[in-house]
């Protein structure tokens, strides 16, 4: 039986989502998580995935797509209620999400020394794909130390 109640953000989220995350260890000093998620708010191809559970915010994931694949970013479950499968259930959602996207493909990136989410991410169907991961910053201000 589901613990999570899944739906989109909502005005009233943004402050606890944003919290969560920097809870979570997910946020950087050049990641404005406030702008991401109205960024993220602002297309049509992506969004933010809210899991409720109690009565409070427990886990989030951004989900979205270029047209071609589907990507995740900031997934995370509330700390206290980590080990509870609500990681499960929030990519199990955005994946939900996707496919109504008509995506048929999610990638996601995972730092290399993260080997406990690598694992997760392995105990629930992914697969580690060799590949180079490029980036190229077009603003320059934004770019980290």
């Amino acid at each position: 039986m589901p613990k999570l109640s899944v739906t989109e953000i909502t005005d009233a989220d943004v402050d606890a989502v944003a919290d969560l995350w920097a809870r979570c260890g997910l946020t950087r000093p050049w990641n404005d998580p406030r702008a991401d998620i109205a960024f993220a708010r602002a297309a049509p191809s992506s969004t933010i995935l809210v899991g409720r559970a109690d009565g409070a915010i427990a886990a989030s994931a951004m989900v979205g797509h270029d047209g071609h694949r589907g990507t995740v970013y900031y997934v995370c479950v509330d700390p206290r209620r980590q080990g509870e499968g609500l990681g499960r259930e929030i990519m199990a959602a955005a994946e939900d999400w996707l496919r109504g996207q008509g995506v048929w493909k999610l990638n996601l990136m995972v730092r290399t020394d993260n080997a406990r989410v690598i694992e997760f991410y392995k105990s629930v169907g992914y697969d580690v794909e060799e590949r180079v991961n490029m980036a190229k910053w077009l603003d320059p201000s934004k770019k980290p130390a």
